[in-house]
């Protein structure tokens, strides 16, 4: 074996950035499962061997921006993960998972996204431009 990304895969029950430092992944949604706690919705998708991407609120409100608040029309849509790496936890910088660009969106879409209480920053999603079958 020669691909070190099969030894850096932290053992975990969800994406995690980590999983991401390889480079970003555009994942298709297969179901999406909210419960009340601490990590309330789980975003399964084609491929995920068991380990949703649980969503933090921002961009669980990215997603209710671009696409409704209705999760069952998220399934067959596709997002692009990727680690930001200047996300902070309990004041430390440990990264964590954003969303780049959305399948079903048609423009840009900037929107003003809380980084502190006081703090807001705005946010852009892209949208993903699906290839004509046969196109490279």
């Amino acid at each position: 074996m020669s691909d070190m990304k099969q030894v850096i895969i932290p053992k975990s029950d969800q994406l995690n950035a980590d999983d991401l430092i390889a480079g970003p992944i555009t994942v298709k949604i297969t179901g999406v499962t909210i419960k009340p706690g601490e990590q309330p919705i789980s975003i399964h998708f084609e491929g995920d061997n068991g380990k949703p991407y649980k969503a933090c609120k921002s961009m669980c409100r990215v997603m209710v921006t671009a696409w409704g608040a209705d999760s069952k029309k998220y399934v067959g849509r596709s997002m692009t993960l990727y680690r930001d790496p200047a996300v902070k936890w309990g004041g430390m910088e440990v990264g964590g998972i954003r969303i780049s660009h959305m399948s079903d969106i048609s423009d840009d879409m900037t929107m003003a996204l809380t980084v502190t209480r006081a703090n807001r920053k705005p946010f852009t999603v892209r949208p993903i431009h699906e290839r004509a079958s046969g196109s490279n």
